[in-house]
């Protein structure tokens, strides 16, 4: 075979890149005893790039893993190699590189689809008796609107519902015969819609209520598309007006609340009062001693009239990579420290640097919010 000049740096070029591959295999190919072949193979699999699955393999070594391929679908396994991945970043200062919270928030997606390929979360329901008590739904009337009730009997025959109230806490007069369709979200699943009609009015457990006819064809609409966990930590809430940061941490007291869930893509908050859906907000709390701030928008509202309490849920606008991390980090229990209970929002030097010297952050305590005292109602603090 002839070679022409021309050709040759371009054959130095690939001999030398398939003498680097040979040597890396071979060095890690039997590293430790082991086989990392498939290791390396899987890998690529899932969509990993070379230099990211030597990182992987170096925590299944650090975490002395039994079975490092486990790690690409056990999710223990995984957690214990983010876990040592997240507490590695704090003690080495790494926080700051952005090719880090890269990596980290690649290894959060793929523990994430770990998460929701479980056969648990992949399983939903046909039919509306298997619909639980106290499940919160939306009922639709063409042409009078839509109306918030919740399930309060649920037996094989039929379903007992509360009377439906809008905003106004207004009814229809008469609801028998009536067409509807119901909405609502089942929790840790997706949402769901079906027709039906009402058979009567009704007393149940001492509520006026409305008997329905259940429905075989329950149409799943749109899925989980995140991994949330339960909260109930003090927060505040702020209005956000036009042209404002989206992420911009606030250094005076806001709308008292609680921060009842929390995931990647929301959250919900409870808060004193009535308040509409729509209202673009911020909610600032603290994770891990940092504080963090979360801009969404109010996409649905709960009351309930007995406490005079709202619980709005948020869809988050697109976090900044290290929040989303850092939340991720709390969903997934990731955190290395836990919050310190009696001060659990720590002003931190370098974060009030970053935004100027307006004094530190605006963290309330989880005494600051007793939960005898009213709060403001969202609407009337949108109003002034």
């Amino acid at each position: 075979m002839y070679i022409r000049g021309k050709d040759l740096p371009i054959l130095i070029v690939v001999v030398a890149a398939v003498g680097a591959g040979f040597y890396y295999f071979s060095h890690t190919k039997w590293e430790g005893g082991r086989n990392w072949v498939p290791f390396f193979n899987k890998g690529k699999e899932e969509g990993f790039s070379y230099k990211e699955i030597e990182v992987l393999r170096r925590l299944a070594v650090q975490c002395r893993l039994a079975d490092p391929i486990a790690l690409y679908w056990s999710q223990d396994q995984l957690d214990v190699c983010i876990r040592a991945m997240v507490r590695g970043i704090k003690m080495s200062g790494e926080s700051e590189e952005q090719g880090t919270h890269d990596f980290l928030s690649k290894l959060f997606d793929y523990r994430k689809k770990i998460e929701m390929e479980k056969p648990q979360n992949k399983n939903g329901i046909t039919n509306s008796r298997l619909m639980t008590e106290g499940q919160v739904l939306r009922v639709l009337v063409s042409g009078s609107g839509v109306f918030r009730s919740q399930v309060v009997k649920n037996t094989s025959q039929y379903m007992t519902i509360s009377r439906p109230v809008n905003n106004k806490n207004a009814s229809m007069s008469d609801w028998q015969g009536a067409r509807i369709s119901i909405y609502f979200w089942r929790e840790d699943d997706a949402g769901y819609v079906f027709d039906t009609d009402v058979e009567d009015e009704i007393f149940s457990k001492g509520l006026s209520s409305l008997k329905i006819a259940h429905s075989n064809s329950l149409f799943r609409t749109q899925k989980r598309k995140s991994v949330r966990i339960k909260m109930n930590k003090a927060a505040y809430l702020y209005l956000v007006h036009e042209g404002e940061p989206a992420h911009r941490l606030e250094t005076d007291p806001g709308l008292k609340c609680y921060l009842e869930d929390i995931s990647d893509t929301g959250c919900a908050v409870t808060v004193g009062g009535k308040a509409d859906s729509g209202l673009r907000v911020k909610v600032q709390f603290s994770l891990d001693n940092a504080p963090v701030c979360m801009t969404g928008t109010v996409r649905s509202t709960g009351f309930r009239e007995d406490t005079n309490r709202s619980v709005l849920r948020i869809e988050a606008e697109n976090l900044p990579l290290e929040t989303r991390n850092r939340i991720l980090s709390e969903v997934f229990g990731m955190a290395t420290d836990g919050d310190d209970e009696e001060l659990p929002f720590r002003d931190l030097d370098e974060e009030a640097a970053s935004i100027g010297a307006q004094g530190p952050m605006a963290m309330p305590r989880e005494t600051d919010i007793d939960n005898d005292l009213p709060m403001n109602d969202v609407r009337e603090t949108a109003d002034t």
